[in-house]
């Protein structure tokens, strides 16, 4: 789910998952390939019924029978995992083998900090930079300063995640509108649902949404080489420029408009969720990671998706990473269970409960919502179109994004000083990372 959307500095809304874990610590010499008496010491954050968490159970059992080596698990919740993990990685109580975020605040730092496994050989031996797509290989890449993009690998993702339009085809439908397939059909949708006495979208100002919907904004006059300016410090990024100053003042005017809620400013990642789901609002631009949620959820209508118009680029990313911690007592089974997660029957089960596989075979996938899901990824990962996620560049800059579009839909600033404040926090930010 860019989780980095649900906490991201991707946002802090990610559940927390209760601590349930085993005791006692993994056995077993580095180097071993598995068998009688060896423990691989695992932790994730995913529940139980979520796409990854199905998948990850079965890839256990599978590494259990073909190794005979057993996995210690332990479910850590994401923000558990995230606070902590320099401590614990630099001490002897690591893991074997971790999910981690990543982006250059999270994965980049600590394999900075000589707490992670380079995985290059690893990689070259089980080949799994042949599965992904080279914008998912972004984010598993570090150079000596932690940066993405470059240097060794660092983390193996097996999912993927992206941002897309929801919509509530019932009240499309009810209103006479079909799927906008250029940025002015699209806003002709908003303003008839507008005219209808419709806020038509779905959103949230206080954390990761709207963000998000404005970093789209951007993508849509953008092309690479200003998303690897922004994210990785390529050049300056003009924040007055045509890709910026269309994004703010689109969501100013949207606002303006009615397209958006004044109150959105107060709403979170939930409430908009939420507000979908209850057939409030006909549209929601958000992640993948709602997914699975809305086809358990948002039952009383019919709802489906499609990428935002006119944009070659979408927020979007391999998703959260195997990382084997540099104390790991058992790197060479970690890699082995990383290699079953990439598996194509391990894949299919991710890509058929509602997740995003990076591995799988399209014609593996029966269930129709679970295809549509994957299709729209694959149209992004085909044409290299993942632009990662907006606060991602500094530590701080989700927070300071979100606060700055909030200032902007109350109408406490203008575009331009918006883009004037959050330009000088962005470059501030970049400035401490790089020097």
């Amino acid at each position: 789910m860019n989780r980095s959307r649900l906490i991201l500095g991707a946002a802090v809304t990610a559940a927390a998952l209760a601590l349930s874990g085993c005791s006692g610590s993994g056995s077993g010499a580095e180097g071993a390939s598995g068998g009688e008496g060896d423990t691989l010491k695992l932790w994730h954050f995913e529940s139980d019924t979520s796409a990854m968490g199905i998948a990850w159970d079965e890839a256990i059992r599978v590494f259990e029978e073909e190794t005979g080596a057993t996995v210690e698990f332990e479910e850590r919740s994401f923000e558990q995992i995230r606070s902590t993990a320099s401590q614990v990685l630099n001490s002897d109580e690591a893991p074997d083998l971790l999910e981690y975020n990543k982006s250059n605040a999270t994965a980049g730092l600590l394999s900075s900090q000589g707490l992670l496994t380079n995985l290059d050989d690893a990689v070259a031996e089980y080949g799994w930079d042949d599965k992904l797509a080279p914008s998912l290989q972004t984010t598993a890449k570090y150079d000596e300063r932690g940066i993405m993009g470059s240097g060794s690998w660092f983390g193996v993702p097996n999912y993927g995640e992206f941002v897309e339009v929801y919509y509530n085809q019932d009240m499309f439908t009810e209103a006479g509108l079909e799927v906008p397939t250029t940025l002015d059909e699209f806003e002709d949708v908003l303003q008839a649902f507008t005219d209808k006495g419709v806020t038509p979208m779905a959103e949230s100002a206080a954390e990761y949404p709207l963000g998000q919907l404005w970093y789209q904004l951007a993508l849509t006059q953008a092309d690479r080489g200003w998303v690897e300016d922004y994210q990785l410090y390529k050049n300056p990024v003009d924040w007055q420029g045509e890709e910026v100053s269309f994004a703010t003042e689109t969501v100013k005017e949207w606002t303006d408009k009615g397209y958006i809620s004044p109150n959105a400013t107060g709403s979170t990642a939930e409430d908009a969720g939420t507000a979908f789901i209850n057939g409030t609002n006909p549209i929601f631009f958000s992640g993948s990671w709602w997914h699975n949620r809305f086809t358990t959820e948002a039952t009383g209508f019919e709802w489906g998706t499609f990428l935002f118009p006119e944009a070659e680029l979408a927020p979007g990313s391999a998703g959260n990473m195997w990382a084997v911690p540099e104390n790991a007592a058992n790197k060479e089974l970690a890699y082995e269970f990383i290699d079953i997660t990439m598996r194509p029957e391990i894949q299919n089960l991710i890509g058929n409960n509602g997740g995003v596989p990076v591995a799988a075979d399209p014609a593996d996938i029966t269930d129709e919502k679970s295809s549509e899901l994957i299709a729209n990824f694959n149209e992004l990962t085909e044409k290299d179109g993942i632009a990662f996620y907006p606060d991602w560049p500094t530590p701080t800059f989700y927070d300071e994004l979100n606060a700055g579009l909030q200032e902007l839909m109350n109408g406490t600033i203008a575009p331009e000083e918006f883009q004037e404040q959050v330009g000088e926090q962005y470059q501030g930010g970049v400035d401490d990372i790089v020097g």
